[in-house]
């Protein structure tokens, strides 16, 4: 009974009364700053977006830098808001460092994609829409995320590939200059005309419309192999019009050689049986 006449006094005393009205007025002040606080990195964060995105910076890196800074900022209206309630900051970043450690053990290898994201999003092999070769998986790049990258295949499969494995594999980037050289081989028979061959083959690059004038047409004898002579055709086409014009190439050289009188040789063997006593 003692506890509840003490406990009446204090409640009944203007201590607790001056007491309630400082907590509850830090408390909403405390409201107030979390309020616009998140308002305001909300709005310095979609400020930078605008800039950066008017600057022309890869959409990926917007939406990373964009969510990162917006964290901090976040972090900082907490820690204010928590301060003018009478929360040690000190304490605070102790707290959070301690946590910090132990889910980094618990989490080091999605630390690792995460620190790996990072490295792709700022240095960027390759950019959202390339098509690219990682680790023996080719396709284009639909999305870069923070710990995995989708890819799509040209049959239409998506794949997510963990960073830490991309940063740790070779990139091939197939789309990332703006143009691309053909290595076709093509052979003839030893018995045709080498040099009407090299003609023929040399008047079907040239006379496309989507082969390049520059860099120059390239084409040599690249081998005398078990079947055939061989050419090496190196011609150059802008990257897009890569597998279009292979094909178209490779077609009509093939009708061009036949028409000149050129054979298109395929592996063969010849056998000879001799009868013994």
């Amino acid at each position: 009974m003692e506890f509840f006449d003490t406990a009446r006094e204090y409640l009944a005393s203007p201590e607790f009364y001056d007491t309630a009205w400082a907590l509850t007025i830090n408390l909403i002040a405390a409201l107030a700053i979390f309020i616009v606080g998140r308002w305001i990195a909300r709005f310095v964060t979609n400020t930078l977006k605008k800039v950066m995105v008017r600057h022309e910076v890869d959409p990926t890196l917007v939406n990373f830098l964009g969510n990162l800074i917006y964290a901090l900022l976040l972090i900082v209206v907490i820690l204010t808001a928590l301060g003018r309630l009478g929360v040690e900051s000190t304490s605070l970043l102790a707290i959070f460092g301690a946590a910090g450690l132990a889910i980094g053990l618990a989490l080091k290898d999605s630390l690792s994609n995460f620190a790996a994201g990072v490295m792709l999003i700022l240095f960027r092999p390759f950019r959202q829409g390339d098509f690219v070769e990682i680790g023996g998986v080719s396709g284009k790049v639909e999305e870069i995320r923070i710990f995995s990258t989708r890819l799509n295949t040209g049959d239409n499969i998506s794949i997510i590939i963990p960073n830490g494995n991309i940063v740790s594999d070779t990139i091939s980037n197939y789309t990332a200059n703006s143009e691309r050289r053909l290595d076709i081989v093509m052979g003839v028979g030893y018995d045709d005309d080498l040099r009407k061959a090299r003609l023929v083959i040399e008047n079907v690059c040239k006379s496309h419309d989507k082969v390049l004038q520059v860099p120059a047409l390239n084409i040599f004898v690249l081998e005398l192999a078990d079947s055939s002579v061989n050419f090496a055709v190196r011609p150059w086409v802008k990257t897009e019009d890569y597998w279009s014009v292979r094909s178209d190439i490779l077609e009509q050289c093939k009708v061009e050689l036949e028409a000149a009188g050129c054979s298109i040789p395929y592996p063969q063997s010849d056998v000879h049986l001799h009868k013994t006593e």
